[in-house]
């Protein structure tokens, strides 16, 4: 039963990324911790990996490298001190940083704050969306703060351009300290039809749906699953 739990919020996740640019680790990372504490970070991040190969091919002609590259400079020592933190907390924590992470992916994405994609702004989303990402699964919000103002088809292009490299250098990061080997790949086997499905229903039916409504609903979902986590620890 807790299989099919899994399967469902990962397709759900999956979904609402597939149409919006990002969102399946935020939705997905802590209802999966709390089904098994090892699906996060690294399962999450493969299932991640393989929506945005997807979204990428989809989206490939709206691609651009130029700002993307800089980016990428920031997210490899993101990357790093994310790696260094999840070595360092225990399992409580983890998960009260998970659900942190997720309270603020969703003030983040509030858009209440205007940043405008400068080099500068772009670097630092890259070390945030590094550290967030490797640590808690949850590396979009920064880069979607930065891109907000651009065109959706260019939105969901670069986003998923950049978390296929940014996945493959966080799944690179956990697998020296342990959060990525055999065990985590077997976990992550089955979690992969609910992302194709996710992904498939999006490329179907996101014509049909506001991107204000999914985007207000896929807020309300990730407060409740952040709250959830952090009261967690608490009680």
């Amino acid at each position: 039963m807790e299989l099919y739990v899994a399967i469902a919020i990962v397709a759900i996740g999956s979904y609402i990324q597939s149409a919006i640019g990002f969102g399946l680790a935020i939705i997905a990372a802590p209802v999966l911790f709390f089904i098994n504490p090892y699906y996060v970070p690294a399962p999450i991040t493969v299932c991640a990996l393989v929506l945005s190969l997807a979204n990428t091919w989809t989206h490939r002609k709206s691609i651009s490298f130029a700002g993307l590259k800089y980016a990428i400079i920031g997210r490899i020592p993101g990357s790093v001190a994310g790696a260094l933190l999840i070595l360092w907390i225990d399992q409580q924590l983890l998960g009260l940083w998970l659900g942190v992470m997720v309270l603020l992916a969703v003030v983040l994405s509030l858009k209440t704050v205007v940043f405008a994609p400068t080099t500068g702004h772009l670097v630092t989303a890259g070390f945030l969306s590094g550290f967030m990402g490797t640590s808690s699964s949850i590396g979009g919000p920064p880069m979607a703060l930065v891109m907000q103002h651009q065109d959706a088809h260019y939105i969901r292009a670069n986003l998923s351009a950049f978390f296929v490299l940014s996945t493959l250098m966080s799944l690179a990061m956990l697998a020296p300290v342990g959060f990525f080997g055999t065990q985590h790949m077997l976990l992550s086997l089955p979690l992969l039809p609910g992302t194709l499905l996710g992904y498939w229903l999006a490329r179907k039916t996101w014509h049909l749906i506001s991107p204000d409504l999914l985007r207000l609903s896929s807020l309300l979902l990730c407060s409740f699953c952040g709250l959830f986590a952090v009261l967690s620890y608490w009680l």
